[in-house]
């Protein structure tokens, strides 16, 4: 929604700006679904267990809040004192950077929040409690879309109001999950901890795979704006804006279908539910399903409604915007599978096969066609990076999964 209204009243400049700042997101939401999603699925291992009770389970609730407020404190301090290298080494110029560092200034001050939301939602859906996740969420990103056009057009306050209405919705919702804890249901409570750095070490080992699909879209997005800016130029750079725009709401729709499944998947996991997993997995694959179809199929029909959406495009917009959506949408058919696959096989504690899933298809296959595709096939062959990667990624996916639910026969009851 900030990039729309941004796009609306700034026109590409603003669209390319909020491509500029959109690393920054992927970095904080990594590294609050690292401690959080890496935490949450352990909570649930334990107390699916017999003889594991809230006491191992709040420990590693306990951990994972100690590890966020630490890694909180170095993304605020980072922000303030590195913001102009950041953002030029994710792709601005100067006429960029100047719009970007006004949209984060009032995002900074709450910096530290954005990363302790996505730690406290993956807590809270673990703790039986989804519909204040969901609510918290909901009511923090309703005001942010209110905000937007209230402080953008109707107080005239241009690409600053748009970076204030993202940082109110995120104390609503950081607000909003705060109410678990004094809710009778509440389970989750702050203990002593005898074993920091080993519980530490198996939340950041179980949560590695998610934190790193979100850090790596940053990393994607930072050489997708400098491959883009150096062969295409800031036009193409404008239509990129509501790709990674449309690209980050698929991904999420993905994250949607795994952490709704996570908890089901680890619980039963840990109490030797093999059957019930099969189950779970089912409705999770279908859900998947239907995302691609969708978003690939409006993409494909419609690619004029984002350039319309996200932006006051030009001729020049409108002439080579289509074309590079429909190429890019092509990975959609895939990447609701891939990313929430990633879900599953943390949850079946298989983190080395949900590792090679987030690297290859996060750095190393998609990094290598970005950086390598317009040297052997031309400029315009960089929209093609992500399909072929979601192709690749996606055959390995399925042949893993396969594999890993026939073996659940052999789970038995802990």
């Amino acid at each position: 929604m900030d990039t729309a209204v941004v796009g609306q009243s700034l026109g590409p400049n603003g669209t390319a700006a909020l491509a500029v700042v959109a690393p920054l997101w992927n970095i904080i939401y990594s590294l609050g679904l690292l401690t959080g999603i890496g935490g949450s699925i352990l909570l649930s291992m334990a107390k699916g267990k017999k003889n594991a009770g809230d006491k191992t389970a709040n420990a590693y609730f306990t951990s994972a809040v100690i590890g966020s407020l630490v890694l909180a404190a170095v993304a605020w301090v980072m922000i303030y004192t590195m913001e102009t290298p950041l953002l030029q080494l994710f792709g601005a110029d100067d006429t960029l950077l100047a719009l970007a560092k006004c949209y984060l200034a009032p995002i900074k001050v709450v910096f530290p929040l954005f990363l302790l939301n996505q730690m406290l939602a993956a807590f809270l859906r673990n703790d039986n409690d989804p519909a204040l996740a969901t609510a918290a969420v909901i009511g923090g990103g309703v005001f942010n879309m209110f905000g937007d056009i209230w402080f953008v057009f109707g107080l005239n306050m241009g690409i600053v109001g748009a970076g204030l209405a993202t940082a109110i919705g995120a104390v609503i919702s950081f607000g909003v999950m705060l109410i678990h804890f004094v809710k009778k249901t509440n389970t989750l409570r702050l203990v002593p901890v005898y074993h920091f750095w080993t519980m530490l070490r198996k939340i950041t080992v179980t949560g590695f795979s998610t934190f790193f699909i979100d850090v790596a879209m940053g990393i994607l997005t930072m050489l997708f704006n400098t491959q883009i800016m150096k062969y295409l130029g800031s036009d193409a750079l404008a239509v990129y804006g509501p790709i990674i725009n449309i690209s980050t709401m698929v991904q999420c729709c993905a994250y949607a279908t795994g952490q709704a499944a996570q908890p089901i998947l680890s619980t039963n996991y840990g109490a030797g539910k093999p059957e019930r997993i099969v189950e779970t997995l089912k409705y999770a694959l279908y859900t998947s399903a239907v995302f691609a179809i969708f978003w690939t199929a409006l993409s494909l029909i419609d690619p004029d409604l984002y350039l319309y959406v996200f932006m006051k495009p030009t001729e020049q917009i409108l002439e080579i915007g289509p074309a590079i959506i429909r190429t890019y949408a092509l990975s959609f058919l895939l990447l609701p599978l891939n990313v929430f696959s990633t879900y599953y096989f943390q949850a079946l504690m298989q983190p080395q096969t949900a590792f090679i899933v987030s690297v290859f298809r996060g750095m190393l296959i998609s990094g290598a066609l970005i950086l390598v595709l317009p040297i052997i096939a031309g400029p315009d062959s960089i929209w093609l990076a992500m399909p072929i990667t979601e192709l690749i990624i996606g055959i390995y996916v399925i042949s893993k999964m396969y594999t890993s639910t026939r073996s659940l026969s052999a789970l038995k009851q802990a």
